[in-house]
C-alpha cells in the first residue's frame, strides 16, 4: 500500500457521505489506488498463485488470466498463452 496521502477533496466526501473518520477514509482510499497501481505482470504473478491454489490447472488459469486482463483495469494489448507463462515464469 502506498504512503501517500490520498487527495484531501476525496477524502472529504468519503468523511461526509459514510460513517469514516478522515484516517479510515485516507486508509481505504490508498488501498484502492494500490489495487489499481498493480502492473500487469504483477496482476498475473498474483492470480496465477491464487488460481492454482484453487487448484486450477495451469492451461485453464491461463486462459482465464488472458479473460481478466481484456476485462480488468489495464489497458493492456491481447497475450499469448507463451506469453502469460513467461510473464510467470520468466
Amino acid at each position: 500500500m502506498s504512503n501517500a496521502l490520498a487527495p484531501s477533496e476525496l477524502i472529504d466526501h468519503l468523511c461526509r457521505h459514510s460513517a469514516m473518520n478522515s484516517e479510515e477514509a485516507n486508509r481505504l482510499v490508498r488501498e484502492v489506488l494500490a489495487f489499481y497501481d498493480e502492473s500487469v505482470a504483477a496482476f498475473i504473478r498474483r492470480r496465477h498463485h491464487e488460481l492454482q491454489k484453487s487448484g486450477i490447472s495451469n492451461a485453464a488459469i491461463y486462459k482465464l488470466i488472458d479473460v481478466e486482463i481484456r476485462q480488468n483495469r489495464f489497458a493492456a494489448e491481447p497475450m499469448s498463452e507463451r506469453q502469460i507463462r513467461r510473464t510467470i515464469y520468466g
